[in-house]
């Protein structure tokens, strides 16, 4: 199955000269959503992780799946305001504009090996934040999924992350 299929690209969003991989198309149908899924178990099988941390929203869509399907929990890396408990927080920049994340800290850390996944890498701010939020509150990073990659669109600066993706865009 060719899951760039059921991802629709709009012109001009959020704002004039980004194109936008819209997932939502993809997450809808049932079998294209059970085929990224798939794909997203095969490529972190091999690594020994008990969370998956997700990112704020559709990366929290991916993550939970995951989690059903090895165990473990799911930690959010979520938008400013959203936590509502003692958290780090950490600001970045992104491609149109800046944004703070936030997650919950965790006192008693059983030696947490975290998997991050998100649904699109585009300039790389927000899964570089989310690992570097990650370490902060004490997690061990063991590797970055995302359903889709952009890589057309250029990285933010000194970005070092290794990621795995299931579709690319060159």
């Amino acid at each position: 199955m060719n899951l760039k299929n059921f991802i629709r690209s709009i012109q001009d969003y959020p704002k004039k000269g980004i194109l936008f991989r819209d997932i939502t198309t993809l997450i809808k149908d049932k079998d294209a959503f059970a085929e990224a899924i798939n794909q997203i178990v095969e490529r972190s099988k091999k690594y020994n992780f008990n969370k998956i941390a997700a990112i704020e929203s559709r990366g929290f869509v991916f993550a939970s799946a995951l989690a059903m399907h090895f165990g473990g929990g799911v930690v959010c890396a979520r938008k400013e305001g959203k936590t509502p408990t003692a958290k780090h927080t950490i600001s970045y920049d992104l491609e149109y504009g800046s944004a703070t994340l936030e997650m919950a800290h965790v006192e008693h850390l059983d030696s947490s090996r975290a998997v991050i996944v998100d649904d699109v890498l585009a300039t790389g701010g927000t899964l570089q934040a989310t690992n570097q939020l990650a370490k902060e509150v004490g997690y061990e990073i063991i590797d970055n999924l995302v359903l889709v990659d952009l890589q057309f669109v250029p990285r933010t600066e000194n970005f070092d992350l290794n990621v795995k993706s299931v579709i690319t865009y060159e």
